[in-house]
C-alpha cells in the first residue's frame, strides 16, 4: 500500500504532542531560578527550605537571627524565636520575668503567678481583706468574699439573714431569701396568709388559687358561668 507523506506528518504531530504533555509543567517554562524546586502541589515552582521568594524570580536564602530557628515555611519571615525570646524590629529579644511570674505557654511574654496582678512590668500581691478569698477572673480586684459576706470596698461584711430566711448563691440583690411558707417584706420576712381555696405556689414565697378558682380581689371566686 502506498503510504502518504501527509499521514507520516500528522503522527509525527501526535507523538509529540504526547510526550510534550508528559513532562511537567516548568520544563517548557523558563529554567529554574537557583534554589528552587518544582512545586509539589499544582505548576510552577517553590523555593527549596531555607529560602524564600524575592520578587518574581529568585529565592534569597533566610537569615536566621541570634536565640532563633528556621522554620522552613514559605511564607512569613521563615523563622521564630526561641522560647524565652520574642520578636523585636527584625531580632529576638530576651522576656525578662519579674519576680512572682512566669513565662507563658507561648514562651513570648510572661504572666503573674496566682495572688499575684500585673502592675506595670511587676507583679504585685493581691490583698485578701479577712472573710475573703483569691479568685481566678484577671480582672477586678482578684478576690471575692466568702460566703456569708458582702464586698463593701476593700471590705467583706457579714449579710444579716432575717428569721425565717437562708443564704443564697447568688451574687447580687440581697442574697438571701425568705423559707417556704414566707415572703419578703423590706428586710423581714413574714408568714404568707393563704385565702380560702389557695395554696402556696411552686416558689415558696407566694400563693395561687386551686383550680377552677380564680384570684380576685385577695382571695380566690369560682368563675361565672
Amino acid at each position: 500500500m502506498l503510504k502518504l507523506p501527509w499521514l507520516s506528518f500528522v503522527r509525527g504531530c501526535v507523538l509529540g504532542a504526547v510526550l510534550v504533555g508528559s513532562l511537567p509543567a516548568w520544563s517548557a517554562a523558563a529554567p529554574l531560578p537557583e534554589n528552587a524546586r518544582a512545586a509539589n502541589y499544582g505548576m510552577g515552582w517553590e523555593c527549596k527550605p531555607g529560602y524564600q521568594r524575592s520578587g518574581p524570580k529568585s529565592c534569597v536564602a533566610v537569615v536566621v537571627p541570634k536565640n532563633a530557628y528556621a522554620t522552613n515555611h514559605t511564607y512569613g519571615r521563615g523563622w521564630d524565636c526561641a522560647r524565652g525570646f520574642r520578636h523585636v524590629d527584625g531580632a529576638c529579644a530576651t522576656v525578662t520575668v519579674p519576680a512572682n511570674a512566669f513565662l507563658s505557654a507561648a514562651g513570648d511574654a510572661w504572666e503573674c503567678a496566682r495572688g499575684y496582678r500585673e502592675t506595670g512590668k511587676t507583679c504585685a500581691v493581691i490583698v485578701v481583706p479577712p472573710n475573703g478569698h483569691l479568685t481566678d477572673v484577671v480582672y477586678g480586684s482578684g478576690w471575692g468574699c466568702d460566703r456569708g459576706y458582702r464586698a463593701e470596698g476593700s471590705a467583706c461584711r457579714a449579710i444579716k439573714v432575717p428569721k425565717n430566711g437562708y443564704l443564697t448563691t447568688a451574687s447580687y440583690g440581697a442574697r438571701w431569701q425568705c423559707e417556704r411558707g414566707y415572703r419578703e417584706s423590706a428586710d423581714a420576712c413574714v408568714s404568707l396568709r393563704l385565702p380560702g381555696n389557695a395554696h402556696i405556689d411552686y416558689s415558696g414565697n407566694a400563693w395561687e388559687c386551686d383550680k377552677p378558682y380564680r384570684r380576685q380581689e385577695g382571695g380566690c371566686v369560682l368563675p361565672k358561668p
